[in-house]
């Protein structure tokens, strides 16, 4: 039986692009016979590359497979928060002080990036910086959220303040949590809008954004790289992949090293004031402590985006998830309870082994990705650093002074994501 929130015309794209926010005089260009630098993937992360490439006067192409921003830059939650996946015990522990800090560091400065794109590139994408919190789903995950509260003021001079479950009342109209973190520095946006943002800017810089232009081949060819598509080919000096939860056998050795992963997002119909400020009083956005959280936040528009994994494999359907996402959010929220769903969509992420974003070259091919679900400002942070490095602005980036762990058993054995996500989830009732 379907639950009754959930109607039969229920839309399997984005709201963001629902009416799409695409500019009308975006300008497109034609594939190019000869430019400094190519960039595969026209996301965050390659469109990032491309602002700062252009801004220096280095002549720049952006080729996209479909459209620009397709892939995850337009389907995700628009939330973007400190750290990376992994946990900054474990990076400290792994990397040391020194290096543990200044991925710390440039966590926190790509959200301030965000804002400082944003404001100077006037893009119009409901950026906002209300925080977020981190809610403790089961009573015993409240102590390691405060040991982690200490933990950060100790080792990073970090902030985190803790919500004890009596006061939580007061941040989320929910009752089945039990307390959790503050972090005020986190933001959110409208991904699309700010993405074709981004877009507008990389063209009034002079860069070149080609469309349906997927890439079939790169070869070296004297001293450079021949980039062949059915639009043409390409001769460049460098070449960057920044396809993230995208890549494909382009580059063989980049696949190893990389799973796209599926994240599920639902969003309601406009909801009265009276309930949209109920659930969130303060205007934050959410996830809770699970192994694979679930997310959630209100739109610029009044409705309350949901999102998830309720399978880690990228073909799970979009009617499926919705029941899966709807029965989660009606337990958090039982006064959402038959109020319709009006979206459901899917898009994938980029996840690696070790849980951190990396930059890298593979054979003189440069890329930037593996941002394991928190994209929308460590994409844009990465996309400039590589762009940074290329045009000669920085020496160095934290992430490509790590090593990038090469996972045969991602490329030949891909069901292991499915046991994976099963074994995860049955953590989540046991732990």
């Amino acid at each position: 039986m379907q639950a009754p929130g959930l109607t039969t015309n229920l839309k399997s794209k984005p709201i963001w692009i629902d009416p799409s926010p695409r500019p009308v005089n975006l300008k497109l260009a034609k594939q190019p016979s000869e430019v400094d630098v190519v960039i595969i993937g026209g996301g965050y992360t390659g469109l990032s590359a491309a602002r700062i490439l252009a801004k220096q006067d280095i002549s720049t192409a952006v080729f996209e497979a479909k459209t620009i921003g397709w892939g995850a830059s337009s389907r995700n939650g628009g939330i973007a928060i400190p750290g990376n996946r992994q946990s900054m015990q474990v990076i400290l522990r792994k990397y040391g002080e020194s290096l543990a800090h200044e991925f710390w560091n440039a966590s926190i400065d790509a959200i301030d990036r965000l804002g400082e794109i944003v404001a100077d590139e006037e893009i119009r994408c409901h950026f906002s910086r209300k925080g977020h919190i981190h809610l403790a789903a089961k009573p015993s995950h409240f102590a390691t959220l405060r040991k982690k509260s200490q933990w950060y003021k100790l080792r990073l001079n970090y902030k985190l303040p803790i919500i004890s479950p009596d006061e939580l009342q007061s941040e989320i109209g929910s009752k089945v949590f039990h307390g959790g973190l503050v972090d005020e520095w986190s933001a959110t946006l409208h991904p699309t809008k700010f993405l074709y943002g981004l877009a507008q800017s990389v063209t009034n810089y002079g860069g070149l954004l080609c469309e349906n232009t997927a890439v079939s081949k790169i070869t070296p060819y004297n001293k450079r790289f021949k980039i062949e598509s059915r639009q043409g080919t390409t001769l460049a000096q460098h070449v960057i992949v920044a396809t993230n939860g995208y890549t494909n056998q382009l580059l063989p050795q980049l696949e190893t090293r990389i799973v796209p992963t599926g994240s599920y997002v639902i969003v309601t119909e406009p909801l009265p004031p009276m309930l949209l400020n109920k659930i969130s009083p303060n205007g934050r956005s959410f996830y809770d402590s699970l192994r694979h959280p679930h997310y959630f936040r209100l739109t610029p528009n009044g409705r309350l985006l949901f999102g998830g994994y309720p399978e880690l494999i990228t073909t799970l359907d979009t009617k499926t998830s919705a029941e899966r996402l709807y029965a989660k959010l009606v337990q958090i929220f039982p006064d959402l309870s038959g109020i319709p769903v009006t979206h459901s969509w899917s898009g994938q992420i980029g996840s690696t082994s070790d849980l951190m974003p990396h930059i890298g070259q593979i054979n003189g091919i440069h890329y930037a990705l593996g941002y394991s679900g928190l994209g929308v400002s460590m994409a844009t942070y990465l996309g400039s650093e590589i762009g940074k490095l290329i045009s000669g602005q920085i020496s160095r980036s934290p992430f490509n002074e790590i090593s990038h762990p090469n996972r045969h058993i991602y490329k030949k054995y891909r069901w292991f994501w499915t046991l994976k996500g099963k074994y995860d989830r049955l953590m989540d009732k046991l732990t």
